[in-house]
């Protein structure tokens, strides 16, 4: 399914999740119709709940009524809110899959908080779940059942925001992974003795130079970038570069717009320059981050209006700059100064020392617990071993009973007689009661005497 470029934009890892530019001047030849059989990139945003949005997104663009509102709708529109309001306008069977989704997003969040809790030891007796809740923005915790106008634009304003910080984010986890780096590198260094720890050096600054010896790297989005692009890629002529041209031809998805995944898709052979996954110096997650700065550099240059795309308008614009054409030599993250200051390893080095500390106290306290329930376990276990050598001198005490004619006892030796015996016992001592009942029937006239005295 082809999304709307609005949506397209939300899903992109962008800063501003609005509404593409459409160029509704376009010309039916001009325009590029998508290709059908070319399959859409399941770019990730990134975001813990990338894929309620993108099923939301997927959703609400069967409706007819919403994907025409959504194309006529300008950033103002979708920023604050007044888009939302059109959810009430949809079918119903998309307000059923809507509230579909929302329950799975509720019950998905449940777990989370669940899994979370019992990783942190917090003991709850009973759980307020919609208290917890609402550390999440991207719903309406208050109602955890249908899918209302509200929870559609807490998504895309919480959207917004997470994705305004997504760069900045990246950014911070590679210099993080810089300095673990860094880290790990002293740290082994450490506990070599003096020659090893020369040797190993000597070793890592080889590989440090042989990463630095590469062929020159273009400024990303200058004409030596692009028709690089335009003869090694695409294959064509370097000499018949056409700007309107090369932008058809990488818009891969004909949305009129270069988005920020279309973008980094052009820097692949300048990266190819620098990093390769077979050779030990070079660090993938360092192509990573400068891919990063490529997109930024050109976003920066060429990117207008501050929408995150790039529109054939502000990509013409951009091949008019003196930048394009002469532009400064790209200094890759070799080139330029340390991610991290000493100052910063060594705050992140007590970091790590305090996390350590904390994982030890835990594992620590982990270790004891085992032991403590090693010991129930002993003692139930000789408890079990007790109540079974009971059990069995017991049986062996009533067979050895049962072969000498005695009557069988008790736990504690006390005799036990049978149901049988007991009613004999019973019928005997009534024996005696019913023979002189009997007599004394017998004993009686058999008919009453006859003409007694009569006493006036």
């Amino acid at each position: 399914m082809n999304l709307d470029p609005g949506w397209l934009l939300l899903l992109s890892m962008s800063l501003e999740v609005w509404s593409v530019p459409l160029d509704r001047n376009a010309t039916p030849q001009e325009a590029q119709p998508p290709q059908e059989d070319k399959q859409e990139d399941n770019v990730d945003t990134g975001l813990y709940y990338d894929r309620y949005l993108r099923e939301v997104i997927e959703v609400l663009e069967t409706d007819p009524h919403f994907r025409e509102k959504l194309q006529t709708a300008n950033t103002e529109d979708i920023k604050n809110g007044r888009l939302s309001k059109e959810l009430d306008l949809v079918g119903h069977h998309v307000r059923t899959r809507l509230d579909e989704l929302k329950r799975q997003e509720v019950s998905r969040l449940r777990m989370l908080l669940k899994a979370k809790l019992d990783s942190t030891n917090t003991q709850s007796l009973q759980m307020d779940h919609a208290s917890l809740l609402k550390q999440f923005e991207h719903l309406d915790p208050h109602n955890q059942n249908t899918f209302e106008a509200k929870d559609l634009e807490l998504l895309i304003s919480t959207a917004t925001k997470d994705l305004e910080n997504y760069d900045a984010e990246r950014h911070d986890e590679f210099k993080r992974y810089e300095m673990l780096k860094e880290h790990e590198r002293r740290e082994y260094l450490k506990g070599l003795d003096q020659e090893k720890r020369e040797k190993e050096e000597k070793r890592m600054e080889e590989l440090k130079d042989k990463h630095r010896k590469h062929p020159k790297v273009n400024a990303p989005g200058s004409v030596a970038q692009l028709r690089e692009v335009w003869e090694e890629t695409d294959g064509l002529d370097p000499t018949e570069f056409n700007p309107k041209t090369f932008f058809k031809l990488h818009d891969a998805n004909g949305d009129g717009v270069l988005d920020e995944q279309e973008l980094e898709a052009l820097f692949a052979k300048e990266l190819e320059k620098v990093y390769d996954p077979k050779n030990e110096e070079d660090d993938m997650m360092e192509m990573e981050e400068e891919r990063l700065r490529m997109r930024e550099h050109v976003m920066k240059n060429v990117d207008i209006n501050q929408d995150r795309l790039v529109s054939l308008e502000e990509f013409l614009k951009s091949t008019d700059k003196k930048e394009f054409n002469n532009p400064k030599d790209w200094d890759t993250l070799d080139d330029t100064k340390p991610v991290f200051t000493e100052a910063e390893l060594q705050r992140f080095e007590a970091e790590l020392r305090t996390k350590e500390e904390e994982l030890g106290r835990r594992a620590e306290s982990l270790r004891q617990e085992q032991d403590l329930l090693k010991e129930r376990g002993k003692a139930l276990e000789a408890q079990r071993r007790e109540y079974q050598q009971a059990v069995l001198e017991m049986s062996q005490r009533k067979e050895k009973q049962a072969v000498e004619g005695q009557p069988p006892t008790g736990p504690n030796g006390e005799l036990q007689f049978h149901q049988e015996m007991q009613k004999l016992e019973d019928q005997g001592a009534k024996a005696p009661v019913e023979q002189e009942v009997q007599e004394a029937q017998n004993n009686l006239p058999a008919e009453p005497p006859q003409n007694l005295p009569i006493h006036t």
